[in-house]
């Protein structure tokens, strides 16, 4: 009887252990998951402002209407030609 209650007691310690480690690392994907997205649109976004500047200053519009519009700095859309290459590399 005493070695049946110690089996029980072990099978539902284990039981309870391997059920926290799912849930754990269930919210771990999703947490995951989450961070991915986040990263993956905004460099997305920053794609598209580079790219946005980029063709703005071939329409020779002026570096600091750029960089207002497209939320970068002055120094970035200057050197937007080339960081829109680097982008997609």
């Amino acid at each position: 009887m005493l070695y049946e209650a110690s089996l029980k007691q072990k099978r539902d310690t284990e039981s309870v252990f391997n059920s926290a480690k799912k849930s754990g690392e269930a919210l771990g994907h999703v947490k995951g998951l989450a961070e991915g997205k986040a990263k993956g649109l905004a460099e997305g976004e920053r794609r598209k402002a580079l790219d946005t500047a980029k063709a703005f200053k071939e329409m020779g519009l002026p570096i600091a209407d750029i960089a207002k519009g497209t939320t970068l700095s002055a120094e970035e859309v200057e050197n937007s030609s080339t960081s829109v290459l680097a982008c997609y590399k």
